[in-house]
């Protein structure tokens, strides 16, 4: 009986947790697919505003970046449309979107939009993190679970739940992507040292991507070039 009681919560939380995830993506489709409606009535304004609580709550689409830079361009404000395309192009690293960039912001070279085989392998796995995580998790449920259901075999189920432990773990906290934002002040100073008395790297207008290793104060410690260096927060908007 106690492995019965047992094994019925285990099923009735992956009921739950199951249940929950699957409302949750619905509720998300569905605002997509609103916001893709008004967006094809040329509806743009009412889009947006769907767009943006979406983006917000970390449940965009690449195709949805896309929209939402063309509606942003489309009223002038191409920071926020360069915001987009940035953000786009961390998920489809397209040399068109880099040219796009370019034309929005006026700029010859753009810093910081190199991605290279390991990081596009990186950035695969980060943007299947929550199926990874969930799967690690359901595996370690499972033989949790068996540790209970079968007790005359529970030594052999220890070591693969302790894996799966350590995995979920790991992936849980560790499989993030570093926090990137983009340059969208003009002109921005690159400094090295946190402080205006510090030596000049460069001087930068909109558009250059850079990776924030830190928050000092006013200051956002970079990667700039693979070196060190900062920028004062106003100047950046996280990506």
């Amino acid at each position: 009986m106690p492995n019965l009681m047992h094994f019925f919560i285990a099923k009735l939380i992956l009921f739950f947790l199951f249940t929950y995830q699957i409302t949750d993506c619905q509720a998300n489709v569905n605002d997509i697919n609103l916001a893709d409606s008004l967006f094809a009535e040329k509806k743009y304004q009412e889009a947006l505003l769907i767009y943006e609580g979406i983006l917000d709550n970390e449940a965009y689409s690449p195709a949805m970046l896309l929209k939402m830079a063309f509606i942003a361009e489309g009223v002038g404000d191409f920071p926020k449309s360069t915001l987009y395309l940035s953000k786009y192009y961390s998920h489809n690293p397209n040399p068109k979107v880099i040219a796009k960039i370019k034309t929005l912001t006026n700029q010859a070279t753009l810093v910081g939009y190199n991605v290279s085989d390991q990081q596009k392998f990186f950035k695969f796995l980060i943007d299947l993190n929550q199926e990874i995580t969930a799967t690690f998790a359901l595996l370690l449920l499972l033989f949790l679970i068996s540790i209970f259901v079968f007790p005359k075999k529970r030594t052999g189920f220890y070591a693969p739940a302790i894996v799966f432990l350590v995995l979920t773990f790991v992936s849980n906290n560790f499989l993030k992507d570093k926090e990137t934002a983009i340059v969208t002040g003009a002109p921005s100073l690159i400094m090295d040292q946190p402080t205006a008395a510090g030596n000049l790297i460069r001087k930068v207008d909109a558009g250059h991507r850079v990776v924030i290793k830190s928050s000092k104060d006013i200051w956002y410690e970079i990667e700039w070039n693979e070196k060190t260096a900062y920028i004062k927060k106003e100047n950046l908007s996280k990506i």
